[in-house]
């Protein structure tokens, strides 16, 4: 499959290309932001097309789009009227509005639309998931993932990352995505949300590149109708934190500690074997292989989430 890099803004569009790279060929890249487009296009040798326009022109039959978040909606619904298939880079677009013009777009022009949601492809939160689904903990009732970094305190995340009107937000909009999917493949769509969001790193460096004081430490507790609880955690101010998945209920508990899961009941405990890891979404879309839980319906539901977490 040929395909288009539309937009280099994410972080991860360097490896998307490499990715697309391994099932075929990467005709170009564009961004509004031109040095961003030469960058990558110097890094991967490949052509840098002057518009989206051109872009969309071309051979590609497919475009990953790893532009800014609020350009994700145009971008999106512009390439399904040219008939291309698209991979997209979470979070899908900032508001329900734009999400219902994506997925109008999609079903009208039958374009294959995967979105990009790896914590779902990784052996341990498969396992975690499939020891639920056969009921090994009864009917669940907490549900915690924390998933931090370090950007803001080491100063590796790009300035960009901080802008409100691009990201939608700060950390949670943005690390946190993985949490919200997840708790949304455990529980579904929760009744309510509260949040604590604070800006821990403040020295001098920090405060040129987030002088909005977006946060960089935050937390979302969620209910459901069932009485379940979830909890999401993220930051980029946590050096040495261990991706950590919790799924409690009344008849045993679940944890997955980056490295193991364990299974305990109030009679035993074990570690159970771990599936294997899946492709990833964007290894699934540049291949052709199936992938049945990186849809837009699923990719609505994250913005809906997100929505819940940062309404005051």
């Amino acid at each position: 499959m040929k395909i288009a890099i539309l937009g280099a803004w994410h972080v991860h569009a360097p490896g998307y290309t490499d990715c697309a790279m391994k099932y075929g060929e990467v005709v170009g890249v564009y961004d509004e932001n031109p040095a961003f487009a030469q960058g990558l296009a110097d890094a991967k040798g490949i052509r840098r097309f002057s518009s989206r326009e051109e872009l969309l022109a071309s051979e590609a039959e497919a475009v990953i789009v790893c532009s800014s978040t609020d350009r994700h909606a145009g971008d999106i619904v512009a390439a399904a009227e040219k008939g291309k298939h698209i991979f997209t880079e979470k979070v899908l677009a900032l508001t329900e509005e734009e999400c219902a013009r994506v997925k109008s777009a999609v079903e009208k022009a039958g374009v294959r639309f995967v979105i990009s949601y790896p914590h779902k492809s990784m052996a341990g939160p498969r396992t975690v998931k499939a020891a639920v689904d056969e009921g090994k903990i009864g009917k669940v009732n907490f549900f915690r993932y924390r998933n931090c970094h370090g950007g803001s305190v080491q100063h590796w995340l790009p300035a960009h990352f901080y802008n409100e009107a691009q990201c939608g937000g700060g950390a949670m909009i943005d690390l946190g995505a993985h949490g919200m999917y997840l708790a949304h493949w455990f529980l579904g769509m929760p009744e309510s949300y509260r949040s604590v969001f604070t800006h821990f790193c403040r020295d001098e460096k920090d405060a040129l590149l987030n002088p909005a004081g977006l946060e960089d430490n935050a937390v979302t507790l969620m209910s459901y109708p069932s009485g379940a609880i979830a909890v999401n955690e993220t930051g980029f101010v946590s050096v040495g934190s261990p991706q950590t998945l919790e799924v409690g209920g009344d008849k045993g508990y679940l944890l997955w500690d980056g490295k193991t899961v364990t299974l305990r009941t109030d009679k035993s405990a074990e570690i159970l074997p771990l599936l294997p890891d899946l492709p990833s979404p964007c290894d699934a879309f540049c291949s052709g292989a199936p992938i049945d839980f990186c849809g837009v319906d699923d990719a609505i539901a994250l913005t809906k989430m997100m929505r819940g977490a940062y309404r005051k």
